[in-house]
């Protein structure tokens, strides 16, 4: 007998692979178009340095000049993702993100992150790297 019912590990494997290709489609391939297959408003955004709503992200993403988001590990735990990524030219020099990620019916509504400056493993108090 076989059951449709959609299990915790599949939601968060389903969640986890919309949001790489959103923030791939989005930030890599510059498609703003993704932002209306991807997001939904009300877009809560509780990054300290923008507002909620999809506007910004539309303002901001095509002049991004030499961006790269490389995830190196993600997770996931019911409604929310969380990835762990080196970013280059989101800031003056490369730094690590942690964003949170929540969805609502395979949309991401909103979005908490983590911004640290990224220090070269030889740099650091252990040798061990930032990502």
């Amino acid at each position: 007998m076989t059951h449709s019912t959609v299990t915790e590990t599949d939601l968060a494997r389903r969640n986890t692979e919309i949001v790489l290709t959103a923030m791939r489609e989005l930030f890599i391939d510059k498609d703003l178009s993704a932002l209306d297959r991807y997001w939904a408003e009300p877009y809560v955004q509780h990054s300290p340095q923008m507002p909620d709503g999809l506007d910004t992200l539309r303002a901001v993403v095509p002049g991004l000049e030499g961006f790269s988001w490389e995830p190196q590990r993600t997770a996931a735990q019911g409604d929310l993702v969380f990835t762990h990524s080196l970013v280059h030219g989101w800031g003056p020099g490369p730094v690590v993100i942690v964003d949170v990620f929540r969805l609502e019916g395979g949309r991401i509504v909103e979005h908490w992150d983590v911004v640290q400056e990224y220090t070269r493993p030889e740099s650091t108090a252990s040798a061990n790297p930032m990502v």
